[in-house]
């Protein structure tokens, strides 16, 4: 029997630009289905919270211009689940809005803060990490995190390093955060074996956090305290709206987690991607035997290695004699560039703004 105090926050409010030109800003990644699993990224998300959250606990934050898009992708979640913000402000002010507004409604909530657009699998596994992690952080006074085995010296995720001793039997206290490292740290990160790629999914009881705003963050504990009496009545969006035009952008990561002293780490093995980039959705997909991936029964890859060839349209695409490519076609828009390249993917974009404008941003 699912527990009524088990609550999730499906963070989708992301422009997914390094997923350019499929994820565009009026639709981005993670209404997409990338990977051609038949469900979009945030589908998938939901359905995996789903088989442990009450269905009526599940609650998605998203922009508000993507209201109604998680609407039509989400059907069987309540239309007041949906929470839009009215600014971009990172996480924090996310974390902070359904956090106040769980804690109001039940106080004993205890809640999951997930992404919408990672890629995960063993979901026995995942559910049984999840629901010891909610188990801890009902008993104590902690935040806790999930922390991915890495598997190879990783430069483009935060790392996690934990204590030696754990406080209870696969938890231990997290004793700091590094932010992206160079190859060369990441390498001894993972020849250390204490640190863990930080997964972005975070675990606590509302209660917790919002005692952890008011410590570590009063100016965004104070805003949406002012808010908490209009929350859950129709005076919340105007009190929101309110709320954010006032509130710092910071991420939750170092308004709290890198702060607060009770931050745990609960290492993880189920499988685990960011789907941060398009090479992290070549290593995804099934490849032939010159690790070509493609979408597209209509892509023929002649004498070419290592590419990956993604396209929403049945146009017959003959990729020749090419090496390490990404190339992704849509009906407004084709990108073709070197995968050592594809952290430039913003620039192209910030480029492509410059010339023609927002129609194909």
């Amino acid at each position: 029997m699912k527990n009524q105090n088990h609550y999730v926050a499906i963070m989708a409010g992301g422009v997914g630009s390094r997923f350019w030109p499929m994820s565009k800003s009026s639709y981005p990644k993670q209404f997409l289905d990338i990977l051609n699993t038949g469900r979009t990224l945030i589908q998938s998300t939901y359905d995996r919270f789903a088989d442990f959250i009450p269905e009526e606990n599940i609650y998605v934050v998203t922009s508000r211009e993507y209201m109604e898009i998680v609407k039509q992708q989400l059907p069987n979640l309540p239309a007041e689940n949906i929470l839009g913000e009215p600014e971009r402000k990172n996480t924090a002010a996310c974390v902070a809005y359904i956090s106040f507004k769980l804690k109001k409604m039940n106080p004993k909530a205890n809640l999951i803060v997930a992404p919408s657009d990672h890629l995960i699998g063993d979901l026995d596994l995942f559910e049984e990490t999840c629901l010891k992690a909610l188990d801890y952080t009902e008993s104590h006074e902690a935040f806790v995190t999930l922390g991915i085995q890495p598997n190879h010296p990783n430069t483009g995720y935060g790392y996690i390093q934990k204590s030696l001793e754990s406080k209870q039997e696969g938890i231990f206290q997290v004793k700091r955060f590094t932010e992206k490292p160079d190859r060369e740290t990441a390498k001894k990160f993972l020849k250390s074996g204490d640190y863990f790629w930080n997964s972005g999914i975070f675990i606590w009881r509302a209660e917790e956090i919002v005692h952890a705003f008011w410590e570590h963050v009063k100016h965004i504990y104070d805003l949406f305290e002012e808010a908490l009496p209009a929350l859950n009545t129709p005076e919340e969006d105007a009190a929101i709206e309110k709320a954010y035009a006032e509130c710092r952008s910071i991420s939750i990561d170092y308004a709290v987690m890198e702060k607060a002293e009770n931050v745990f780490v609960i290492p993880s093995y189920f499988q685990w991607n960011d789907l941060g980039t398009w090479n992290s959705a070549w290593e995804n997909f099934s490849k032939d035997e010159s690790l070509n991936a493609s979408n597209s029964k209509s892509t023929i890859l002649v004498d070419s290695k290592g590419c990956l060839v993604h396209s929403n349209e049945d146009k017959l695409m003959v990729i020749g004699g090419l090496e390490d490519l990404i190339v992704v076609n849509t009906r407004e828009a084709l990108l073709i560039c070197k995968k050592e390249n594809e952290q430039q993917i913003k620039e192209y974009v910030a480029r492509v703004k410059e010339v023609k404008g927002e129609l194909y941003i």
